[in-house]
């Protein structure tokens, strides 16, 4: 089972649900597809279970960060490395999630479930009290959201386009990213915490 859901995540990983079959789960795992159904059912059981384990996965230094007794700007800097830190071992996982996320037809996995781990760590409630102190910038949450996982994520899935562009190699894009990631943990800091 552990070795269908390993090959499992490799090929949902690369092609997403869409463009992937049964068999070629299957085939990764060096099974055959009678026995990939009759541990899972279906792809689509298949894929649930391997999308939930691939979010857990994402969340983790995430969730270890908010959890924190660290003030909060800390917290953000943080936030900042560990997301570099984890996506850089794992180039392939934001656009995994935002191709499926954005997929209408994603059954009865709960998208749910991913705020409401977050907002158990208290970091959603510490940002509001930051606020009413006049500690951080006044910011909704959606707007933070979207600020430092663009900032965090479009590096790495926009990888190959700015290679192409810019004309450069592997080695001088990684180089390229530990750089940005100091510009961006600059640039959150000073806007979410500008200096009174």
């Amino acid at each position: 089972e552990a070795k269908i859901k390993e090959a499992a995540k490799r090929v949902f990983t690369n092609k997403g649900f869409a463009g992937c079959s049964s068999r070629e789960i299957a085939n990764e795992a060096g099974m055959n597809v009678a026995l990939v159904n009759y541990y899972f059912r279906s792809k689509e059981q298949l894929f649930n279970v391997v999308f939930h384990t691939v979010m857990e996965d994402f969340m983790l230094s995430m969730k270890d960060v908010f959890r924190m007794k660290q003030p909060l700007e800390t917290k953000v800097r943080l936030f900042i490395e560990r997301e570099y830190e984890f996506i850089t071992k794992h180039p392939e996982i934001p656009g995994f999630i935002v191709s499926e996320m954005n997929r209408c037809e994603m059954g009865d996995t709960n998208k749910q479930f991913i705020m409401d781990e977050i907002a158990e760590t208290g970091i959603f409630e510490e940002m509001h009290q930051a606020q009413l102190k006049g500690e951080m910038r006044k910011i909704d949450l959606l707007s933070a959201t979207l600020i430092l996982m663009s900032n965090c994520h479009f590096p790495f899935i926009a990888k190959g386009l700015m290679q192409e562009i810019h004309q450069i190699d592997e080695e001088k894009y990684a180089q390229q990213l530990v750089l940005h990631k100091q510009y961006v943990i600059e640039m959150m800091i000073g806007y979410l915490f500008p200096a009174k």
